[in-house]
């Protein structure tokens, strides 16, 4: 396996929709082990989550993973999930605003409104069916990555760029407030 380089804001590819791959494409050798490098990838920055654009490929496929994950200590932790073609309905016109950064938007981040309750239709990495309900706290997560495929950052929903702020001004004025708000949303959903 090999760990990619992340592009950041400003690299065309994360600003284009992805395309869609198909079964046979999916199966390919060199897709899964493409898979592989961005699962590793994630891993090393210590990513919730990694799409393929992110990497460079303009491919419909996204990472999520949070297993007592550093950055993210308040999250809950969300199986190795890999998503190919994957839809978002929401669910809810319930919201919560999520303090999200990225790893293609290197040290800054900033509200974003984001449904409590969604349903994440697409194939597995195997081209199985994908259909699951993902609420609460982890329903942003999933948000956050299928917005990359379609060529959309965190920036473009955050509605307040008053809220946009540094890693470390993050930590030092919002962090505490936004860990009671969203630990509040885990325990009323679950995750």
């Amino acid at each position: 396996m090999s760990v990619l380089e992340i592009v950041h804001i400003g690299h065309p590819v994360l600003r284009e929709p992805t395309r869609e791959i198909d079964a046979e494409e999916l199966a390919s050798e060199a897709i899964q082990t493409f898979i592989d490098d961005l699962v590793e990838t994630m891993r090393h920055a210590n990513g919730a989550g990694l799409a393929a654009n992110q990497v460079g490929r303009s491919l419909r496929i996204c990472a999520i993973e949070v297993n007592d994950n550093p950055r993210y200590p308040y999250k809950p932790n969300i199986p190795l999930t890999i998503l190919v073609n994957p839809r978002i309905e929401p669910l809810s016109a319930v919201r919560f605003d999520n303090y999200e950064g990225c790893l293609s938007v290197p040290n800054l981040r900033g509200l974003v409104p984001r449904h409590t309750e969604i349903r994440v239709t697409g194939m597995t990495r195997d081209g199985a069916p994908y259909d699951e309900r993902i609420s609460g706290l982890t329903a942003g997560t999933f948000q956050h990555e299928v917005d990359h495929l379609d060529g959309t950052l965190f920036v473009d929903r955050v509605t307040d760029t008053k809220t946009l702020c540094t890693w470390d001004q993050y930590r030092a004025h919002h962090e505490a407030a936004f860990v009671e708000r969203v630990e509040a949303l885990v325990r009323r959903y679950g995750s």
